[in-house]
């Protein structure tokens, strides 16, 4: 009998309940907004009607950033991915309010979405705010920076594309410092070969608010894929 490796995730599924605003944009906006999962690349022009560069955000949360970022920026394409619901239904009851028409939505493991979803050459930046740290040693296995995964997003970012990373947490933002410079074909966009300002157009967020009046630091790498 065949055997098969157990996949290691980077996230754990921790759903709760959605409230009764985001089930009701979820209900509402998700068919106009959101796609599911398929074995298939997308036609991404096709999918938001127009030619502008797409920026894909891995792990948005609550989508507070990603909401302001698509109204601040409606040049650009946003493609957002989220594996829990109440987020997700969080993101589209801000774009109900908010009116952006550049952002679509995909609910489920982002490294899959990348795998079979987005052909090679297809997306101009990719943001992971704040992932999840796993800030246990026998956990560091599970972080979603890693070798597979940044040679993955290489073939999936176009010439010159950014994949930008910010975490709180110094030994992470080590871990991801340390896994990019191992690669080949990417420019550390940093003077000093390290960590970059966080750039204008990154939100702050109320969890990174709050994270700065308690005196802790965060950390913005920036990478551009050389090839």
């Amino acid at each position: 009998m065949q055997e098969f490796q157990r996949k290691i995730r980077s996230f754990v599924r921790r759903e709760g309940r959605m409230t009764a605003g985001q089930a009701s944009a979820f209900e509402e906006l998700m068919p106009k907004y959101g796609f599911e999962y398929r074995s298939e690349a997308l036609d991404l022009k096709d999918l938001f009607g127009n030619d502008h560069p797409v920026v894909m955000e891995i792990g948005f949360g609550m989508g507070a950033s990603l909401a302001e970022q698509a109204a601040n920026n409606p040049q650009l394409n946003y493609l957002g991915i989220e594996v829990h619901r109440p987020g997700v239904g969080s993101l589209l009851a801000r774009v109900r309010e908010g009116g952006q028409t550049n952002i679509r939505v995909v609910s489920h493991d982002a490294v899959e979405v990348l795998e079979h979803m987005i052909a090679d050459n297809a997306l101009d930046r990719v943001q992971l705010f704040f992932p999840d740290p796993w800030h246990k040693k026998r956990h560091h296995k599970r972080r979603i920076v890693k070798s597979d995964f940044v040679q993955q997003l290489y073939r999936k970012l176009a010439q010159g594309g950014i994949f930008h990373m910010a975490t709180d947490w110094e030994n992470y933002a080590q871990h991801m410092l340390e896994v990019m410079q191992a690669e080949q074909g990417w420019v550390n966009l940093s003077e000093t070969n390290d960590y970059v300002p966080r750039p204008d157009d990154r939100p702050i967020t109320k969890f990174e608010k709050r994270g700065e009046r308690l005196g802790h630091g965060v950390w913005d790498l920036m990478f551009k894929a050389d090839k």
